[in-house]
C-alpha cells in the first residue's frame, strides 16, 4: 500500500499551525527526576526512561496532564530513547515498537481525556524520536540499521495514535535522514501519513555536533518530505536567535523552537537551568513576532510553569509574517553551496572521477584512500564548489568503492558531492553515507528503480 498524497493527509495538526501558534510542552527528564522513581520502577535498567511506559504509566499520565493543564496544545511522548543504540545498550532493542506504542498510547489517552482547548483546538500528541548515541556520519553505526529501527519506532507511534512525529535533538544530518526515511517507510506500511517535524541541535560553537551549519541543515532536510523544521536543546533562546533568523528567512516550511531554560550550569544536583519562566516567555514572544514561528515549547529544564507563562504570553502577541526566499542549493555535511554563484558559474571538480582522472583511478584501484582524499582537497583549494564522485570501473565492486570513498569524503571534504554513476546500487551506497544534499549525475531510471 502506498503513502497517500499530501492532499489526503489528516491535516488537523497542519491546519492548526496555519491558523495560530501551537504551544508545545516542556522537558520530560525534569519531571521524571521530580517523580522520585526507584530502581525497581526501571526494572534494574537504570536510566531507561522508556521502560516506565510499561512500569509506571501513572507517572507519564500525570506529566502529560500537567503540561496540557499548563496550556500546551501538544505533548511529546516518552519515546525519546526508542531507537536502536539506546535500547540495544539495555539488551531490549527488540522492544522498540512495543515501547514506542505504549508511550504514544499513554499520551493519546490523556489528550483524549482532556478534550479540546478553549478555542476548540484538539490536543495533539507528538511522537518523540531522539538521535541515539551513534553518529552514522562518523561510522558509529550503519545507516540502514538505524533507518530500519526508526521504522519500528514510527510504526509504534502510528499504532499508538500520534498526530505527528518529532525527530528531535538531531546532531548528525545522516541520522536525521535515517529517521525521516524510516518514518516514511513506516507510513507506507501503515497506509497512513502524519506530519514529520525535525529539530536540529546547534551547539554553542554555532554548528551541530558534527560541524553542520544551519544552512547545510536546511538544504539537506527541507526536501526530504518533512512538514516543519526548527531547533531544540543544547542552548537557551539567546544562542538560537541567529539560527532561527536564517530559518525564518529561507525555510519554505513552518519553523519551530523548543529551547532549554538557558545554558546549563553545574549545581549541587548536577545540571541546573537558570532561565526563569518569565524570561523564557519573553524570548518566545519575541521569536514569534520577529521570526513568525509556528510552534514553541521547551526542552531541558523547562517545567509546566514555564509552559504556562509561555502560553499566556504568546497568545497575546501577533505572529510575524514570513516571506521566505528559497535559494536552490546543494550541501555537504558542513555547509550549503548555492547553485547560482555571484562571481562565477558553479564549478564542479571532476578529478575525483575514475573515468576522467588517471591519478584518482590508480589511487582507487590501489586502495590508497588518502591519495583519493588529497585529490579531492586539491580541487577545493583550486576553487571547486562541488566534487563529482565517480567510481564506475569495469571489474570493480562499485558499491563497495562508493562506500569507502563517500564515508571518508563525508567528513574530509567541506564541499557537496555530485554522485556520478549509471548504477542505482552505487548511488544508493553513496547516499547512505552522505548527510548533506547531493546532486546525482549520469543515472537513468528506465528500469523504474531509483535510490531509496
Amino acid at each position: 500500500m502506498s503513502v497517500r498524497s499530501r492532499a489526503e493527509f489528516d491535516t488537523t495538526f497542519l491546519d492548526t499551525l496555519r491558523r495560530r501558534v501551537v504551544i508545545g510542552d516542556g522537558a520530560m527528564g525534569t519531571m521524571l527526576q521530580a517523580a522520585d522513581l526507584t530502581l525497581d520502577d526501571f526494572r534494574g535498567l537504570e536510566g531507561c526512561n522508556e521502560i516506565l511506559n510499561e512500569t509506571r504509566p501513572d507517572v507519564l499520565r500525570h506529566i502529560h496532564r500537567a503540561y496540557f493543564e499548563a496550556g500546551a496544545d501538544a505533548v511529546e511522548t516518552n519515546t525519546f530513547g526508542c531507537n536502536l543504540p539506546n535500547l540495544a545498550d539495555y539488551d531490549i532493542a527488540d522492544r522498540i515498537r512495543d515501547l514506542s506504542e505504549r508511550g504514544t498510547r499513554l499520551a493519546r489517552e490523556v489528550a483524549d481525556e482532556m478534550g479540546p482547548s478553549a478555542d476548540g483546538t484538539p490536543r495533539y500528541v507528538l511522537g518523540s524520536m531522539g538521535p541515539g548515541t551513534k553518529l552514522p556520519t562518523l561510522g558509529h553505526a550503519p545507516y540502514v540499521s538505524l533507518r530500519d529501527a526508526y521504522t519500528e519506532a514510527a510504526l509504534g507511534m502510528l499504532d499508538g495514535g500520534a498526530d505527528a512525529i518529532l525527530i528531535e535533538t538531531c546532531q548528525d544530518l545522516l541520522q536525521v535522514k535515517a529517521a525521516v526515511t524510516g518514518s516514511h517507510n513506516a507510513m507506507v506500511k501503515a497506509g497512513r501519513r502524519i506530519p514529520i517535524i525535525t529539530h536540529v541541535t546547534m551547539e554553542t560553537t554555532g554548528t551541530m555536533l558534527v560541524g553542520s551549519e544551519i544552512g547545510a541543515a536546511l538544504t539537506a532536510l527541507e526536501k526530504l518530505g518533512i512538514d516543519m523544521i526548527g531547533l531544540n536543546c543544547a542552548t537557551g533562546p539567546d544562542e538560537m536567535s541567529e539560527h532561527l533568523r536564517h530559518l525564518s528567512k529561507h525555510a519554505q516550511l513552518p519553523v519551530s523552537v523548543m529551547p532549554n531554560a538557558g545554558l546549563p550550569v553545574l549545581g549541587a544536583k548536577g545540571a541546573e537551568y537558570p532561565l526563569s519562566a518569565e524570561d523564557l516567555a519573553v524570548s518566545m514572544t519575541q521569536f514569534v513576532s520577529e521570526f513568525g514561528l509556528s510552534l514553541v515549547g521547551g526542552c531541558c529544564g523547562t517545567t509546566p510553569e514555564h509552559i504556562r507563562q509561555m502560553a499566556e504570553a504568546v497568545r497575546e502577541v501577533e505572529q510575524g509574517k514570513r516571506n521566505p526566499v528559497h535559494e536552490p542549493s546543494t550541501s555537504s555535511i558542513y555547509s550549503a553551496v548555492p547553485f547560482e554563484q555571484d562571481a562565477s558559474i558553479l564549478m564542479i571538480g571532476e578529478r575525483t572521477n575514475a573515468n576522467g582522472s588517471k591519478a584518482f583511478r590508480d589511487a582507487m584501484l590501489a586502495g590508497d584512500w588518502q591519495k583519493c582524499l588529497d585529490i579531492a582537497k586539491d580541487q577545493t583549494r583550486d576553487g571547486a564548489h562541488m566534487l563529482d564522485l565517480c567510481v564506475d570501473y569495469v571489474g570493480r565492486d562499485g558499491a563497495e568503492d562508493m562506500r569507502e570513498l563517500a564515508s571518508r569524503l563525508a567528513t574530509s571534504s567541506t564541499l557537496p558531492i555530485m554522485l556520478d554513476s549509471t548504477e542505482t546500487p552505487v548511488l544508493k551506497a553513496g547516499l547512505e553515507h552522505l548527510g548533506g544534499r547531493c546532486a546525482i549525475n549520469s543515472v537513468n531510471y528506465e528500469d523504474g528503480a531509483g535510490p531509496e
